[in-house]
């Protein structure tokens, strides 16, 4: 079965290029492109992992972890934070929250790969 990967960002050519990196290692790939998209997608799919921006228009990634954290079913959904925000305190926030891993942009491509394949296998 193929692993699931939902990735919530804002930016296009990031997504462009997470979507085309987890494609090339046999994930199934859903978008969207804001939180609330996210928690549509997330009504209909169970994915194993969720790399999430925070800063985004209407939704922002910390209301979306707060809403998969208390979600029925996306219990052993991992959250991944993919973020420009690196200060300490964000930092803390983020896994206050219940992120399983935080990231920070600019980012390694390699890097995130394997950063989520040590976590989903």
């Amino acid at each position: 079965m193929k692993r699931k990967i939902l990735i919530v960002d804002d930016e296009p050519n990031i997504v462009m290029s997470l979507e085309y990196t987890f494609k090339k290692q046999d994930f199934e790939v859903y978008i969207a492109r804001d939180g609330s998209e996210a928690l549509e997608i997330l009504k209909q799919e169970v994915p194993d992992i969720v790399l999430l921006d925070i800063m985004m228009p209407n939704v922002d990634g910390y209301q979306t972890l707060t809403h998969i954290k208390k979600a029925k079913g996306l219990e052993h959904t991992k959250v991944v934070f993919l973020t420009a925000k690196n200060k300490a305190s964000d930092i803390e926030k983020g896994l206050k929250l219940g992120a399983d891993k935080y990231l920070t942009k600019p980012f390694s491509v390699k890097k995130i790969v394997s950063e989520i394949l040590e976590l989903i296998d």
